[in-house]
């Protein structure tokens, strides 16, 4: 039997999610409990303590389930790309109004009146998603009594032609290990956050990505790539912007840079090795 991945399938040596069965061997199965972000930015924890590595984020109104709580902390299962992890419970909620809308811009303000002079409540940011009860000329109202400038705004379902251009739009923005919002990205966080924007649903990390995008393009041959292939190393990715050149979150410069792709491979190869990987979508 293969052993399951601890970062899809919740399961502990006491504690699993009753829809593993059998696979969970000798471990408690508990069915969890639905809840609903209701921080801006909710960060999973490999361990649940605040100063634990930190291994992905959940955005405002992502639904996630619940295996346990315990002295402020929650671990649980992102719903959308089944990423687990610990959570602080208080950035947690009981699902309301189902959301209707997606944030369509890197980040924005959500006000307490439709006033942009009012100090705004928390910024949000792409992806997040929001219960909009009606909207005018400028601004949208929330279910939550909370205001966010309309134009900011996409109904669920509505993607964006071209992801190339959204992770664009996050040139600059700096690097940080399990990031996936304009406070802080890393590679296949930038990947995902925008592919998540045309209507794409990616895994998680690098190494499923590499497994579960695309097709196989030759790695030798850099001739015929185009813009959004996605080029994989051994724990890294990164985004064509055309055929010569790639954007990509990365720890050597600290943020998402656009760099020809020769000058990447030439300065990764000297500490993490070759591409691994050519993907096309």
């Amino acid at each position: 039997m293969n052993k399951l991945d601890p970062r899809l399938n919740a399961i502990r040596s006491d504690l699993a999610d009753a829809r593993l069965g059998a696979a969970a061997g000798s471990a408690r199965l508990i069915n969890g409990e639905a809840r609903v972000v209701a921080a801006p930015v909710l960060s999973l924890h490999r361990e649940p303590r605040f100063d634990a590595r930190i291994d992905t984020q959940a955005l405002l109104g992502e639904r996630v389930r619940v295996f346990e709580t315990r002295e402020g902390w929650a671990w649980l299962q992102l719903e959308k790309d089944g990423y687990v992890g610990y959570a602080a419970l208080d950035d947690l909620a009981q699902p309301t109004a189902p959301p209707t809308h997606r944030v369509a811009v890197p980040s924005t303000f959500m006000f307490p009146a439709p006033d942009i002079k009012a100090q705004p409540v928390v910024t949000v940011t792409l992806n997040a998603e929001v219960a909009v009860l009606r909207e005018d000329e400028r601004f949208a109202h929330l279910a939550n009594g909370r205001f966010i400038i309309a134009r900011h705004l996409k109904p669920l379902g509505d993607h964006e032609a071209d992801f190339v251009a959204v992770a664009e739009a996050f040139r600059h923005v700096p690097y940080l290990w399990g990031g996936k919002s304009v406070l802080g990205l890393d590679c296949s966080g930038l990947v995902q956050l925008s592919l998540q924007a045309a209507g794409r649903i990616a895994p998680r990390d690098s190494d499923m990505q590499e497994n579960g995008l695309g097709d196989a393009l030759p790695i030798d041959d850099f001739d015929g790539l185009r813009r959004g292939d996605l080029i994989f190393w051994d724990g890294h990715v990164g985004i064509m912007a055309d055929g010569r050149h790639l954007l990509h979150a990365n720890g050597h410069f600290m943020q998402v840079t656009l760099e020809p792709l020769a000058d990447a491979v030439e300065r990764i190869a000297k500490r993490y090795g070759k591409i691994t990987a050519i993907k096309r979508l």
